[in-house]
């Protein structure tokens, strides 16, 4: 989910004070005490899971400390990954929601429905079409902690699952689990969930690298609500018309999508193995035969084709990183659990990217290539 832009001074006076207050409740609602419920991981897990429909409004902050040298193409996605995000969330169902993400200048807006999503951007005047894609782009909707809370378990095994106890988030009770993927090739050391003890919407989500794993670690990525109410908005908030004499633009997704296949076909399709890396590939409607995703849960490796004028700057920003490694495969470097890597293959350059280690990114990318160096 996520917003808009507006440049009144006055609201933003307003919002500014209004961010303030809310940011100085969790210290004094943290000291309530939180109720432990006797309820499994596997319950909880089943309960997140089936929270899809529970209606709310609140306010979250997700921050990423992931920093992602990809270049001028996915600036926003790196951003997001590494800056703080602050939402406003209107949730009414999955398919008709609305995120506003604050900035010290003004909102950008996402509102939802059947379709896909409109991102209006008031200072551009720009309202931007992102149909439904199989493959898409994060955003900042995709970091609330209802959401990825909710995808980070879609796929865990109880095996993988225990529980954590209990705490006090946005004034409520939230019981904790943590999942500790199984996956050799994982990146990802543990991520640690809190649910509402009374509905299992996912409050706050920590996710923790293998790097960074031992008591008090920093997160990779921490996100949780600092403020929620389990009420239905209004239809007329979520809702979203083109204002007139707005710019319409097409979406990232689909543009990226069309760029995929076309370098697949330039370069006679990437030949991609049924399994990378330990890792079965997955089957996704939609999505380009020459881009492959590998894994499942939290684990996950995408593989695609690049068009050369989309490879060549990346290959250089991934070059210039200062941990990269740099050997006969290609580059590759990693942001916390995120590892991306650059490899010349025999029909062009390929791009690899997910939660999984240099080590299960060379092997990868040794698979591919046949061990050509």
């Amino acid at each position: 989910m996520a917003g808009r832009r507006t440049g009144a001074a006055g609201r933003w006076a307003v919002v500014g004070l209004a961010v303030a207050v809310l940011l100085s409740l969790p210290s004094l609602i943290a000291a309530l005490p939180a109720s432990d419920a006797a309820t499994s991981a596997a319950d909880l897990r089943a309960a997140a899971l089936a929270s899809t429909g529970v209606a709310y409004t609140g306010y979250a902050q997700a921050a990423g400390g992931l920093n992602l040298p990809v270049g001028e193409q996915l600036t926003s996605v790196a951003d997001l990954l590494s800056d703080r995000t602050s939402m406003r969330a209107w949730y009414r169902g999955p398919s008709d929601w609305r995120v506003d993400v604050l900035s010290p200048t003004g909102e950008t807006d996402v509102h939802a429905d059947a379709g896909g999503t409109w991102t209006w951007d008031y200072e551009g005047a720009t309202a931007t079409r992102t149909a439904l894609t199989p493959l898409a782009l994060p955003t900042a909707p995709d970091l609330l902690p209802s959401a990825l809370g909710r995808r980070l378990l879609s796929e865990a095994t109880d095996a993988e699952l225990s529980r954590l106890g209990a705490e006090r988030i946005a004034g409520r009770d939230a019981l904790g689990i943590r999942l500790v993927p199984a996956e050799e090739a994982a990146a990802v050391a543990r991520v640690d969930i809190w649910m509402d003890a009374d509905s299992g919407l996912p409050l706050r989500v920590q996710v923790f690298g293998k790097d960074a794993a031992g008591p008090g670690a920093e997160a990779a990525l921490d996100t949780g609500f600092l403020d929620l109410e389990l009420r239905t908005p209004d239809a007329a908030v979520t809702a979203f018309a083109v204002p007139p004499g707005a710019e319409v633009r097409e979406g990232q997704d689909a543009q990226l999508l069309q760029a995929a296949a076309r370098a697949g076909r330039d370069g006679d399709r990437l030949r991609l193995p049924a399994q990378l890396t330990g890792l079965d590939r997955r089957s996704i409607e939609g999505a380009p035969r020459s881009v492959g995703v590998y894994g499942r849960g939290i684990t996950l490796l995408a593989v695609s084709p690049l068009p050369r004028q989309v490879a060549d700057p990346l290959r250089a920003a991934l070059i210039a990183a200062p941990a990269a490694v740099i050997d006969g495969l290609g580059v590759r470097i990693a942001a916390g659990p995120l590892g991306l890597m650059l490899v010349a293959g025999p029909r062009g350059p390929v791009l690899l990217a997910g939660t999984v280690s240099l080590d299960a990114l060379a092997a990868a990318a040794t698979e591919l290539t046949g061990g050509q160096r």
